[in-house]
């Protein structure tokens, strides 16, 4: 598999869950993972939070948010990531850290995204797990150059 047909499965996975596994073969799981994607969208009201939070309406974003219903979406959304990489040809070990380092600091970061305020003022249920899934990525990123270097080692 090229490199370039791993990436483009990730790219694709970014843009909605799901499409990475239709690029895969992969129907059924693609098929559950739109569903699903859209399942957790409509009852978080995901799409309207986007919008208050890029106007710049942290307060009505943070109102408007099912934060049981949004907490499910970085674990989805990562795993969505993650599984089309994996499918697309990545079998390297320990791949799988930076995007389930990205899962749990987003879904952190979804918890406190009313009350923690970096640089001085609220984030919100979108910017603040944004910030955190990126942290979650970095972190990850560095054990697994850490853990594959160590292994080769060995």
């Amino acid at each position: 598999m090229h490199k370039s047909n791993k990436i483009e499965k990730l790219l694709w996975a970014i843009a909605l869950p799901g499409f990475g596994q239709f690029l895969n073969g992969k129907y059924v799981k693609g098929i559950t993972l739109i569903i699903l994607e859209f399942i957790v969208n409509y009852m978080s009201d995901l799409n309207q939070i986007i919008i208050d939070s890029f106007q710049g309406n942290i307060q009505e974003a943070i109102q408007k948010t099912d934060y049981h219903w949004l907490m499910f979406y970085p674990c989805l959304y990562m795993f969505g990531i993650w599984d089309a990489y994996k499918d697309g040809g990545d079998t390297t070990e320990y791949a799988y850290i930076p995007f389930v380092l990205g899962a749990f600091l987003g879904t952190v970061g979804i918890i406190y995204s009313d009350v923690f305020q970096p640089f001085g003022s609220l984030l919100g249920p979108v910017w603040l797990p944004m910030l955190f899934s990126f942290v979650g990525i970095a972190i990850g990123v560095v054990l697994f150059l850490f853990l594959k270097r160590r292994h080769s080692t060995l």
